[in-house]
């Protein structure tokens, strides 16, 4: 089932196309079964993973999309990309852009006998860089697939950009406080805030780490973990020009064309 699965939500990236839902018999029921199946869309890249995402980090956003509680993704080497670029909008039909706290780690984390404290995964990260994530889904209707097909689904990972690494000791910075600026060149401009990440970033990366590594998996050096949005999605349309700026922290900025 997984593997024939993540062939078909293979196809539908690349193609642009959606479904409804998955065929009953590739369907996954609990969220193990979605995340064998994300297992087996991942090695269907030609790279090496880039990092792992967290969707649905706000009581608001699980409810939007009908989840339990967070839930985890990768970012593909293939649809990650650096501050500045230009990426094309195509069918994207979530049409939003999301500011987030990205971490890279230094020192890989595996599976342990007690899940990992903040302070155990912040001793792992090497450096803290702006991001902003471009979501998107294989289904026509997201908010009713339901958690399982939503992990199958990558948790709606499409591209990823990462601005350069903070210079500053943001270790000594309280990121739940810190203020984030979201602006759509001659459009929508707005605040954000890290406590509207499970109420705290470094928070975020710990469940993050704690779940993929309960899955048995390992997140190895230099892969990044991106944290959730930490303000209100910013809607988008081709031609847009985004700046999200992390103030101290740094900014990062995409463009979209056609």
């Amino acid at each position: 089932m997984a593997s024939g699965a993540a062939d078909l939500i293979w196809q539908l990236w690349n193609s642009g196309e959606v479904i409804d839902k998955l065929p009953e018999d590739l369907r996954p029921k609990t969220r193990g079964d979605g995340y064998a199946i994300q297992t087996e869309l991942a090695a269907l890249s030609r790279k090496p993973i880039f990092g792992w995402k967290i969707a649905a980090t706000s009581s608001a956003g699980q409810q939007h999309i009908g989840v339990s509680g967070p839930i985890a993704g990768r970012l593909l080497a293939e649809r990650a990309h650096q501050d500045g670029a230009e990426l094309v909008f195509g069918d994207n039909r979530m049409r939003v852009t999301e500011p987030e706290f990205a971490f890279r780690l230094g020192t890989s984390l595996g599976p342990t006998d007690e899940p990992y404290s903040v302070d155990e995964v912040l001793d792992a990260v090497s450096s803290l860089h702006p991001a902003i994530e471009v979501p998107d889904s294989r289904f026509e209707d997201f908010t009713s697939a339901g958690e399982a097909q939503l992990i199958a689904d990558n948790a709606c990972a499409h591209e990823f950009v990462i601005g350069p690494a903070a210079e500053m000791d943001w270790r000594a910075i309280d990121l739940k406080q810190h203020e984030v600026h979201v602006e759509c060149i001659g459009g929508d401009a707005y605040g954000g805030i890290g406590s509207n990440v499970l109420g705290d970033p470094r928070v975020a990366l710990q469940w993050l780490v704690n779940e993929v590594t309960a899955l048995g998996l390992t997140i190895e050096a230099g892969q990044v973990v991106t944290t959730g949005t930490c303000a209100e999605p910013l809607e988008i349309e081709p031609d847009d020009e985004v700046i999200m700026d992390f103030g101290s922290l740094g900014r990062v900025e995409v463009a979209f064309t056609g």
